[in-house]
């Protein structure tokens, strides 16, 4: 079984800069990263490109605490761009390509940057002109007027040798990372190399990844998986495919061309990669692959077991978040049943517990709130109201996921305290598009919820209450109310894929509360075209 690097390896490894210089080191002529076009990057490749990207971007005026916002889908350019950072100790903060102006541009002035990274017009929408646009906007409130770059194009260049020393302490904040909470505005996670090393590291024991291992970049690597990941491969010694724009057919080409060992990202690729294998049921779909591997999303236990039966690998399931991005991972040393019905065991350094309302910690089997405590956890939000109360008074960061410690210390997760919506790894916060739906004249009120679905782990319906008086020959249809979003500037995967019209929302008795649980125990049998 794959140990850490060692034995005490924030230690020997205190940033991401140095977990490079020493995977660079230990092992120069490893593939590191692969594309679809076939070009590849050896550790020690890697290293070198990331100097010298480094030493362009001081010459930019960039260092150490320089705040850089960057939204740029995958390519080695990415990724060489986001260490280039870590070499100078810039403060990074990552969006998903999948936001637009109202996300990019809050993120832009509540983390003040000085610096944007873009890559410039890319699948038929320009970035570089949505943040121009934002900036000049926002010009009269933004303290620094942030320079912009697109480096797809223009990847900053220069002399390492110029470089000052590179940074060594991994507990000072240099991401963020933000998160949709239960209120329209995210919220900013704050990381340090420290946080995102160890929780890397738990990744790296509990899949037991070795140096022979090659794996796959498919989900964005702006996420918090995408260091969580990339450190593990660091970690461990292996290289990766990166995919820049996911399709299932282009992807499994791309790694039958590589020889994965190891795909997947989250429930939604499991299915995906099944529908492929059953296009060609008698032909392995990867036969190099060993295993899949992911989270952010409910996986059903009858997923894993055809997966088992038609494509004959595990899944190895697991579940953490932006706060801590790696809580608990299923291994390849667990039974099916195992995998099937839990998100694995917490993982190495991290500690668990599961309390009940009353505030006492749970027996095993008994439900509560998993919080938890270690390294990994981040160091608090941007925003010191919602860190106080992120935190219980013993310093535990509560999850707002509810679940159970099996006897066998798997953790079992049943639901959330939170209103919060995971559609295919990603949260959504129901108020943010209940606050968009709410002003429309078709709607007299309305509750977004998450309903069980196959495909997205979660998917976003939304119920609206017509207006008092309204005729339900007046009702909002799904194209209106998806072109109004649009009109809003929802991003599109927030937008739901289901609308309900009801005459009444269901409420309680005291204060009126719409009753969330009520609509989704109505409306989770109900059949829907998926």
């Amino acid at each position: 079984m794959t140990e850490p690097v060692d034995s005490e390896p924030l230690e020997n490894a205190a940033t991401l800069w140095e977990l490079v210089e020493r995977r660079a080191a230990a092992t120069p002529d490893t593939a590191l990263l692969i594309d679809e076009g076939g070009r590849a990057l050896t550790c020690e490749q890697f290293r070198d490109r990331a100097e010298r990207t480094a030493a362009g971007f001081a010459a930019l005026g960039v260092d150490h605490g320089t705040r850089v916002t960057w939204q740029v889908p995958n390519r080695f350019e990415t990724i060489l761009a986001s260490f280039a950072l870590a070499r100078l100790g810039a403060i990074q903060n990552p969006i998903l390509h999948l936001y637009r102006h109202k996300e990019v541009g809050y993120a832009i002035g509540a983390t003040d940057a000085e610096l944007v990274l873009t890559p410039g017009e890319w699948n038929g929408f320009d970035y570089e002109a949505m943040v121009h646009k934002l900036i000049a906007d926002r010009a009269a409130s933004l303290t620094t007027q942030p320079q912009v770059i697109n480096i797809f194009t223009d990847l900053p260049d220069g002399d390492p040798a110029s470089l000052p020393p590179a940074p060594t302490d991994g507990n000072e904040v240099r991401w963020v990372y933000f998160t949709s909470g239960t209120t329209s505005d995210p919220k900013g996670v704050r990381h340090t190399d420290r946080t995102l090393i160890t929780g890397a590291n738990g990744l790296a024991v509990a899949l037991d990844m070795a140096p022979d291992d090659v794996g796959s970049i498919g989900f964005p690597f702006a996420h918090i998986a995408g260091p969580d990941y990339f450190g593990m491969m660091l970690l461990a010694g292996f290289g990766a495919v990166l995919i820049e724009a996911f399709t299932p057919a282009g992807a499994v080409a791309a790694f039958n061309t590589h020889g994965a060992t190891m795909a997947g990202g989250s429930t939604a690729f499991y299915q995906m990669y099944l529908a492929e294998q059953r296009k060609h049921p008698d032909t392995p779909l990867i036969p190099s692959l060993r295993k899949l591997s992911g989270g952010g999303a409910p996986m059903p236990p009858e997923v894993y077991e055809e997966v088992r039966r038609e494509m004959g690998v595990q899944i190895c399931h697991g579940y953490g978040m932006t706060e801590c991005p790696m809580i608990a991972m299923g291994g390849p040393h667990d039974t099916d049943e195992q995998l099937a019905n839990t998100v694995g065991k917490p993982v190495v350094g991290l500690e668990m517990r599961i309390v009940t309302d009353d505030g006492t910690v749970a027996r095993a089997d008994v439900d509560g709130e998993v919080r938890v405590k270690g390294p990994m956890v981040f160091e608090g939000y941007t925003n010191e109201a919602a860190t106080a109360e992120a935190f219980d008074d013993d310093g535990w960061f509560r999850t707002g996921d509810v679940g159970h410690l099996r006897p066998d210390r798997h953790l079992v997760l049943t639901g959330r305290l939170k209103d919060i919506i995971i559609r295919k790894g990603e949260n959504i916060a129901a108020k943010e598009i209940e606050d968009a739906l709410y002003a429309h004249p078709k709607v007299g009120d309305v509750a977004v919820v998450g309903l069980p679905d196959r495909e997205r782990g979660e998917r976003v319906c939304a119920v609206v209450q017509r207006p008092d008086g309204a005729s339900p020959v007046d009702d909002l249809t799904l194209e209106e109310m998806v072109a109004y979003l649009a009109d809003q500037q929802l991003a599109r995967f927030k937008t739901p894929e289901q609308l309900e019209v009801v005459g009444a929302l269901p409420r309680n008795d005291t204060l009126g509360k719409i009753l969330k649980y009520k609509l989704r125990e109505d409306l989770a049998t109900k059949p829907w075209p998926s």
